[in-house]
């Protein structure tokens, strides 16, 4: 207790030193919480849009094939598969159907390759929290023949709504089939998951496959905690393996990305794809790693920066005060002692530096949030949202606390070892 009060009141008698070096560390711990905040935030908003625009938790989905070479995104009978889902998992919150296709768009002003989801617009549960319609309603997916689309793809088609496009995709026959729409509603863009995505009404999407009502795209579970997916997902394989449902291997990657595997297989008929919503999403992750790779390369960078004044300033400190440690030492202060001393001051200085930056961050991120900035469109596709977002949690703090304290007090180590080695008798002899 005495080593550490000494270091305070060290600190303390070297105020400037101590917050010009105290201001630095807290920079860097401002820094690395924003930038932690903000791979966060982009991780929940991608979770949030996702689940919402185009995956759920869990996805029940799969292929079927008419012949060898030609397979659809169509799971068949998916009212069975309903009544096994709500048997065998009791983590669900709800359920909901989605058909999948991928189709081509053509308009007056242009044409587009779409992704097309069919809805039911009255069983989506979340669909209108996420989406902002700028132009009609959501509610026009009721009516058959329908479409909402995004601001930017209307701007590449060059229609508003009231105008008609055309959509044109092969059957599960391979037989081509177009179906006129209506753009019922525009959406404002929410980033890299509705470059491609569309809505229409899941009875237009089967009218366009020509499937039946017992047909559709992908059944998607949404469970009462995100945490449960891995522990659901294989439950479900052994589960709908169990009951006869046949099963493709596990494969983490979006079911837009198999088509090239699954039609080189030599089956027929239908074949359930069970993945996660991290999966169907897995082409957009490269922003989480790159935030991930910013964060740490800003952080190291800046930590070298104050590692190297800290160094400085320590060693500039020890020669002042020589003569004081040469003191120190002839009253019976041993080398560990002092080791411990010049460490604690790094210590605290660390912990208070760190802490003053913490909470720096935490009302900065408060601020940026509660302005709801908006950001251009380049940069809403590395984000995932019109908007910025920091969520800044309790982990996140003390991983950063704990984080910059740690390293500042290793990077002491040096200096406070050089402190250690002093000769009493040299040092009392000292002139500085």
């Amino acid at each position: 207790m005495q080593t550490w009060l000494i270091a305070w009141r060290n600190l303390l008698q070297h105020g400037k030193r101590t917050l010009l070096l105290g201001s630095a560390i807290a920079g860097v711990a401002m820094l690395l919480l924003l930038l932690l905040g903000l791979s966060n935030g982009t991780r929940e908003t991608m979770l949030r849009s996702a689940t919402t625009l185009s995956t759920g938790h869990v996805n029940i989905g799969g292929f079927y094939k008419a012949t060898a070479g030609q397979s659809a995104p169509v799971v068949t009978k998916y009212k069975e598969l309903l009544e096994h889902v709500r048997k065998n998992v009791p983590e669900l919150d709800f359920v909901v159907t989605r058909g999948r296709g991928w189709a081509k768009a053509v308009s007056a002003g242009g044409s587009q390759q779409v992704g097309l989801a069919g809805v039911d617009i009255d069983a989506e549960r979340d669909l209108r929290k996420v989406l902002v319609v700028t132009s009609g309603s959501v509610d026009a997916l009721r009516t058959p023949g329908m479409v909402l689309m995004f601001e930017e793809q209307a701007k590449k088609l060059e229609v508003k709504v009231g105008d008609l496009i055309t959509v044109s995709a092969p059957t599960v026959r391979g037989i081509n089939n177009t179906l006129d729409l209506t753009v019922g509603a525009i959406a404002q863009d929410v980033g890299l998951l509705s470059k491609f995505n569309v809505f229409i009404p899941a009875q237009s999407l089967r009218q366009l496959y020509r499937l039946n009502e017992d047909a559709t795209g992908a059944v998607q579970l949404y469970l009462k905690d995100v945490k449960d997916v891995s522990k659901v997902q294989e439950r479900l394989r052994l589960t709908l393996a169990e009951a006869g449902y046949g099963v493709m291997d596990n494969d983490p990657r979006a079911f837009f990305q198999k088509f090239e595997v699954v039609n080189r297989e030599d089956w027929t008929g239908q074949k359930l794809d069970l993945t996660t919503w991290e999966d169907e999403i897995s082409f957009t992750k490269w922003t989480l790693t790159a935030l991930d790779a910013l964060t740490f390369i800003l952080t190291l960078a800046l930590l070298v920066v104050v590692g190297i004044g800290i160094m400085n300033t320590m060693a500039i400190a020890i020669r002042e005060r020589t003569r004081e440690i040469g003191t120190l030492r002839a009253m019976g202060m041993q080398r560990g002692q002092v080791l411990r001393m010049f460490l604690a001051e790094a210590v605290l200085l660390g912990l208070c530096g760190a802490v003053a930056g913490a909470v720096a961050g935490l009302l900065l991120s408060a601020t940026l949030n509660a302005l709801n900035i908006h950001v251009p469109l380049a940069v809403q596709l590395f984000l995932m949202s019109d908007t910025l977002h920091l969520a800044i949690h309790g982990g996140a703090i003390a991983f950063t606390v704990a984080f910059i304290t740690g390293c500042i007090s290793v990077i002491s180590l040096v200096p406070s070892w050089w402190a250690a080695r002093l000769n009493p008798v040299t040092a009392m002899q000292h002139v500085g």
